[in-house]
């Protein structure tokens, strides 16, 4: 059960590599599963290397220290996407981003207005990190009535970059710009969602170098939150070796053929491994019993982080629950094959937790979109 929401783990899947050899489909894999450390170096999201210095969020004036250092760098983001150039991410010199001004907290914190957030340093070259995230409407905030674009700041950044969504860069970026781009992309989706309090209504401003959004009724503070969810490669052992099988599924909403490893979201007062026998049974009606933590990653589409886990079914009859899941199939490594080679089947992207162990059971990267 997942209250309206949907965890899915998917993305608009990545090219495989030609050159990659593909392992002998009828064959199980002749060692063991890898260690968490080695699965979690599939995880393009889990590689970040920055040190977020959170000591420094309430040094006074920050924000102005660090604008005033020409080695600091900015990641800007747009309606949710970063600014890319040919090598990663568009990091933007204090120089670019010059005549953006800083919002004052005192009055409050609009749609309209860029936000500044503090990321944290790089240990190797000392560089500080800064996100711009500018507001939707910075493409036309400037026109006047006239029409007449006067090249104001926000309006220059955007026109002047192109922008891509974490999804499209996550294989495609080193540890330090996707650590950079996942915590500039969750803390821009928590911005644009509490700019007034839960409680009260009242508006919220950001504080704490963007990681506190404070109620200016109440003087309450807001923090942002991470919503735990459970991503499972569920195997059923068969009769011997060789005989294994994976549990894959497909969502409502997916395009046809769409499968993917089975996901939900922890529920209150419930253990992961809870979670994980709870969410299968509810989605696809098999029993699990052993439950093993694989590795986790941070997916801010808009909050989650994905905790990956292998499990090992007791029962096989597959019952999709029609709501949520509306097609299970047990697949064979030769029925695998025969599917993402034909197209019959399109597995999630490399950049999400659930391809890294659909592969792992696999024994090596699997051909497809």
């Amino acid at each position: 059960m997942t209250y309206g929401r949907l965890v899915t783990d998917q993305t608009s899947p990545a090219a495989t590599d030609p050159a990659a050899p593909a392992p002998d489909p009828a064959s199980t894999p002749t060692e063991g599963p890898a260690t968490p450390s080695a699965f979690a170096a599939h995880l393009p999201l889990a590689h970040s290397m920055l040190d977020r210095a959170a000591h420094r969020r309430t040094e006074e004036g920050l924000f102005a220290t660090l604008r005033a250092d020409p080695s600091t760098r900015v990641v800007l983001l747009h309606r949710g996407r970063l600014a890319v150039g040919p090598d990663g991410l568009a990091l933007a010199t204090p120089q670019e981003v010059a005549a953006v001004p800083e919002p004052h907290a005192a009055s409050g914190d609009h749609s309209n207005t860029p936000r500044w957030v503090f990321l944290g340093e790089d240990p190797p070259s000392g560089t500080s990190f800064l996100a711009l995230l500018l507001p939707d409407d910075a493409d036309d905030l400037d026109l006047d009535i006239e029409g007449v674009d006067p090249k104001g700041p926000l309006s220059v950044l955007v026109r002047t970059h192109r922008w891509a969504g974490l999804r499209e860069l996550a294989s495609r970026l080193g540890p330090r710009d996707t650590g950079l781009a996942t915590e500039a992309v969750a803390l821009a989706a928590w911005h644009a969602a509490n700019e007034r309090c839960p409680r009260c209504g009242e508006p919220t401003v950001p504080v704490a170098a963007g990681w506190v959004r404070r109620c200016v009724a109440q003087d309450v503070e807001h923090y942002p939150r991470t919503d735990p969810a459970v991503i499972m490669a569920v195997v059923d052992p068969g009769s011997g070796p060789g005989d294994d099988r994976l549990l894959l599924g497909h969502a409502a909403h997916w395009p046809e053929g769409r499968f993917s490893t089975l996901a939900g979201y922890v529920e209150p007062g419930e253990g992961l491994e809870q979670a994980v026998r709870r969410e299968v049974a509810e989605e696809v009606g098999v029993t699990v019993g052993e439950v093993v933590y694989r590795a986790s990653q941070p997916w801010p589409f808009p909050a989650s982080l994905m905790l990956g886990f292998t499990a090992t079914a007791l029962t096989t009859d597959l019952t999709p629950d029609g709501e949520e899941v509306t097609d299970a199939r047990w697949f064979t490594r030769a029925e695998l094959t025969d599917a993402t080679e034909r197209g019959d089947v399109k597995l999630p992207s490399r950049s999400s937790i659930a391809r890294a162990l659909i592969e792992e059971w696999f024994g090596g990267p699997l051909a497809g979109e």
